[in-house]
């Protein structure tokens, strides 16, 4: 009888694989232990060859629903014999080498628990089991065990002691086993700070009151708190955007089933598994014609879709089954600021925008956002808008890295995120807000701190863009300073390049790929704000082949909040624009304006965001915007409408210049919307032909270059109606490549820098 080890990676902590292991021993009689470690799970037993054999195919090829393998091997040693077959607790080495569990929503089991009138767990809104509930945002030192979570507080009743030790329970060695005899209390608050309520059952037909008395209560969820009031109350509505300082920015709603989402969206058989999934995130969808149930106008005012969400854990299942009607469920914080998670910070920094208030004692290690996502209305590619819950902080590789340096990428700053390089692992952590913001900058500290924490590690090189005003390249330097470690500048479309690049295994290939980089800014090379980028990999070395010409950065920033300073710039001084626009602004705005533009800019843009600002503004959309994206993302609407009646319209665009030495002229692009505008053109056409140039623009540069493979990257390619497009145009012709696993956005850019690092020559 010999002595055996199976050593397995991957997402195999926190996903009932100790109790899987367990159960599969003791079907085939085999004596041995499956114990936790730092760099996995091991298995170790007595068996004959074939036994072995058998067992270690046996554990690879039915792995549990939530697991995901990475590394597996089999190794013969001499050792002890074994008597029975055991879960052990953790073998701790010096650091991990391991993936985090994200998560998870609320599983199906559990969710007819809670709801179950026969059952001891009825009503607990914190059940949970191996194949659902939080892990990463409770998780205090690794491995994942009981003892290093913040449940490490709540000490087992009798019963759940008996179903933790007891194989045949569902709850075997789940690690967050509780019920409410020994587990999580709520208490109901008001915006006086007195306690209100402390019994779960009556806190929840207090919350059902209040919601329909059209108060706004704050919820502590699994990452952090949620803001909330009835959807379909206008008046709520339009309470909670003046108290959060948020005039028009989409709210996300929580509905209490699919059957009410059906309702009001179309949903097809994919968008319906995501939203019911694991990850449970955010899904955009379309809108039905007729009238829905929400308040449209005021939950996401201009737009077609909506951001709709299921219950993901069971506190929001009975809140919700007890409303029958959906919710607005939005971060608990000020716009563009990272998600507030402590409680006393419930009462202090947000006390001006709730009512009332559902804390609960569990603390929160690690924040989160909800993630967010969507799929292109006409070929379902998915775009990841929002990469957090249920998702973070794993980032599986299609090819492992070969870098063994511990290596942090700092990412970028409006929608930060950083990566962490690690044991063979890339760790890409959560959204984590607007570095701009105090509150955020100190979330990226803190969450940094925890990894480094967690991991025992140390980096050794350290990422950061080139922008030299942006919070993630600043702390990049101090951190620097502070440990003597390598700091590498990384061009900012380059890594966006890199990024997607890396998703699809391109870096190793030897054919060419066109990159297609478009955002709307990255600090350029030249030094000139970048945006509308077309990039060409070769031989292991990027080279920016062509770009969006040139037009002035009118004040900086502040362009990018004023759709009309976009179109002023856009216009080329052309007289017959320029009375388009005179109009949106004042005598001495316009003054002013005229002033800077004769003069010779110190900063030139070739942003793509600002274009679409550009085109948005002449049709009437709007001159100035509350939140990032608005404008681009009503002109997508008013395009996918046209394109809803028309979807055999592909052969209309305006037409473009192409240069290598002076960048694609914008021009004939706008001087076909003011002609067309002139004409009486339909608004909706012309935002359609617009979108279709931009398919014709790429079409020429690829066929011109003799390019067959081509890769896009950058927020703009959060547009769904774009991405359908190019697909539609483009597919049959050429190899079209999309983001996977991260956003097109810049919340892509830390796995960018890495990738860039690890695989360009400069």
């Amino acid at each position: 009888m010999n002595t055996w080890h199976i050593h397995i990676k991957g997402r195999v902590q926190g996903v009932g694989f100790r109790p899987y292991v367990y159960r599969l021993a003791l079907e085939r009689d085999l004596n041995g232990v499956v114990y936790n470690a730092l760099d996995g799970v091991h298995v170790k037993f007595s068996g004959s060859q074939d036994q072995a054999k058998e067992f270690y195919t046996a554990i690879i090829d039915e792995t549990p629903s939530l697991a995901r393998v990475t590394n597996h091997k089999i190794t013969r040693e001499t050792g002890e014999r074994y008597k029975g077959f055991q879960i052990l607790q953790d073998e701790s080495d010096v650091c991990a080498s391991l993936i985090l569990p994200p998560d998870f929503a609320v599983c199906e089991n559990c969710k007819k628990e809670v709801l179950s009138s026969n059952n001891r767990r009825k009503g607990y809104p914190f059940i949970t089991c191996t194949q659902c509930g939080p892990r990463y945002s409770l998780i205090t030192e690794l491995p994942y065990e009981r003892a290093f979570t913040t449940m490490e507080t709540y000490p087992m009743c009798p019963t759940c002691k008996q179903e933790y030790g007891n194989p045949g329970e569902s709850r075997y060695h789940s690690q967050t086993n509780s019920c409410a005899a020994c587990g999580i209390r709520v208490a109901l608050w008001n915006n006086k700070g007195q306690k209100i309520e402390a019994n779960t059952q009556l806190a929840i037909d207090k919350i059902i009151r209040f919601w329909e008395e059209g108060k706004i209560i704050a919820i502590k969820g699994i990452g952090g708190y949620l803001l909330t009031c009835d959807a379909t109350n206008p008046k709520a509505i339009q309470t909670l955007r003046k108290r959060k300082h948020r005039p028009s920015k989409p709210f996300a709603c929580m509905y209490p089933n699919i059957n009410k989402i059906e309702q009001d969206c179309y949903v097809d058989s994919t968008e319906q598994q995501m939203l019911t999934g694991e990850v449970a995130p955010i899904l955009l969808l379309q809108l039905r014609k007729k009238s829905v149930d929400i308040a449209l106008s005021d939950i996401a005012p201009g737009l077609n879709q909506i951001g709709v969400m299921l219950p993901y854990t069971p506190l929001y299942l009975l809140l919700m089954q007890a409303f029958g009607k959906p919710i607005v469920a939005t971060s608990g914080n000020l716009s563009n600021a990272s998600i507030v998670f402590e409680d006393k910070k419930i009462f202090s920094e947000l006390s001006g925008i709730w009512d009332f208030a559902l804390t609960n004692d569990r603390e929160i290690v690690t924040p989160q956002d909800d993630s967010v996502m969507r799929f292109s209305p006409f070929k379902k590619q998915p775009i990841l808008i929002r990469r957090s819950r249920g998702v973070a902080p794993n980032y599986f590789w299609p090819d492992i890295p070969t870098e063994q340096k511990t290596i942090l990428a700092l990412g970028a700053s409006q929608k930060s995120a950083f990566g962490l390089l690690f044991g063979g692992l890339f760790y890409l952590s959560q959204y984590l807000g607007d570095l701009t913001y105090l509150e955020s900058a100190e979330n990226l500290k803190r969450t940094i701190e925890h990894f480094v924490n967690l991991l025992n590690c140390k980096p050794e090189v350290i990422l950061v863009d080139k922008h030299p005003d942006y919070y993630s390249t600043e702390y990049g330097k101090h951190l620097r300073d502070a440990n003597r470690t390598k700091l590498v500048y990384i061009q900012h479309h380059f890594a966006h390049f890199a990024g997607v690049l890396s998703e699809h295994s391109l870096l190793q290939k030897s054919k060419r790929v066109l990159g297609i980089v478009w955002d709307g800014a990255g600090y350029g090379n030249d030094r000139n704000i970048w945006g509308g980028e077309f990039l060409v990999y070769e031989n292991k070395k990027i080279k920016r082949l062509s770009h969006i010409a040139y037009v002035p950065l009118i004040l900086g920033d502040k362009m990018a909040g004023e759709p009309r300073l976009s179109a002023l710039s856009h216009s080329g001084q052309n007289p017959a624009i320029l009375p388009l626009l005179k109009d949106k602004f004042s005598t001495k705005e316009w003054k002013i304006y005229q002033r800077l533009l004769d003069k010779t800019p110190p900063l030139k843009t070739s942003s793509m965001g600002r274009l679409f600002d550009a085109v948005a503004c002449l049709l009437g959309i709007m001159d100035t915007q509350t939140y990032e994206g608005e404008a681009a993302l009503r002109l997508e609407t008013m395009a996918q409408t046209y394109f809803d009646r028309h979807e055999d319209t592909l052969d209309s665009g305006y037409d473009t210049q192409i240069s290598y030495l002076d960048g694609i002229s914008t021009m004939p692009i706008i001087e076909g919307v003011v002609k067309d505008l002139n004409n009486g053109t339909a608004k909706d056409e012309i935002a359609f032909k617009f979108h279709y140039s931009l398919v014709k623009m790429v079409e020429e540069i690829a066929l011109e270059n003799t390019i067959e493979k081509i890769a896009f990257s950058g927020g703009v390619f959060q547009n769904g109606l774009l991405v359908d497009l190019l697909m539609m145009h483009l597919e049959n012709r050429f190899q079209l490549y999309f983001h996977q696993q991260v956003s097109p956005n810049d919340e892509g850019i830390a796995l960018g820098q890495l990738a860039y690092y690890q695989n360009i020559e400069e």
